[in-house]
């Protein structure tokens, strides 16, 4: 779900029951690498990615945020910007990594909310 554009970059928020407030900041335009943009674009879209842990860090409290780009499966450049608690099922592994422990689903986020608090974030990057 987008809750969040421009015509430069958007911000999804992934539904994934194990990560809520899990989103990806995806660039408009097909490029691949970090390095084929600009600095004054690479500089606009880690303000987006920045804005969004942002927002999530008010929202939701969690004990850390991590960022990640990798692009191996999709060439097209996108930042994954994901909650963590210490109790989430990957903790302290990368959430892509196997499972260390079982856990309840934790409750979904508020979109609306997430929404409004990042385009309040944006205005100040």
């Amino acid at each position: 779900m987008s809750i969040w554009q421009d015509d430069f970059c958007r911000v999804i928020l992934v539904n994934e029951p194990d990560y809520p407030g899990l989103c990806r900041v995806i660039l408009q335009e097909h490029i691949k690498e970090m390095s084929d943009l600009p600095p004054a674009a690479r500089s606009r879209l880690m303000n987006t990615v920045f804005a969004t842990e942002s927002a999530l860090r008010e929202l939701l409290a969690p004990d850390k945020i991590n960022l990640a780009s990798l692009g191996n499966a999709v060439p097209h450049l996108h930042w994954h910007v994901i909650p963590r608690w210490h109790d989430d099922r990957h903790f302290p592994k990368s959430i892509w990594a196997e499972p260390e422990r079982q856990v309840r689903a934790r409750p979904p986020v508020d979109a609306a909310k997430l929404a409004q608090l990042l385009k309040k974030t944006m205005q100040t990057c």
